[in-house]
């Protein structure tokens, strides 16, 4: 992996962080079993961790636009940001936490397209 330099405020310069979701609350009976604590690792590679399907649709893309540097004007953290599965009944809160210490990306986008 290439060297990487340090950024202002002691992140690391870079793209894809790594993301984990840990499971925070449970209201209901969540039907895939989420219980408090639970972990899944996000590490723009692989899975670490289960998360249900209905659960891991819904996040996917917030998961993918915080990896590649995403914030969210309403968490207080740009960090850390808190959702909720889909199932208003059984509704399972996931708060989602960015590692910018290791991008798994650092060099330079460049355009998919030639010029």
């Amino acid at each position: 992996m290439p060297e990487v330099e340090t950024a202002p405020k002691g992140k690391t310069k870079g793209y894809g962080f790594t993301i984990e979701a840990t499971v925070k609350s449970v209201k209901g009976t969540c039907g895939s079993g989420h219980k408090v604590g639970d972990k899944i690792v996000f590490d723009g590679h692989t899975v670490k961790g289960e998360m249900c399907f209905s659960a891991l649709l819904h996040l996917l893309p917030i998961i993918h636009g915080l990896a590649w540097g995403a914030e969210f004007p309403w968490d207080e953290d740009e960090d850390v940001s808190v959702w909720c599965c889909p199932d208003p009944e059984n509704l399972v809160t996931f708060e989602l936490r960015r590692d910018r210490s290791k991008p798994w990306y650092v060099k330079k986008p460049q355009s998919p397209c030639p010029p």
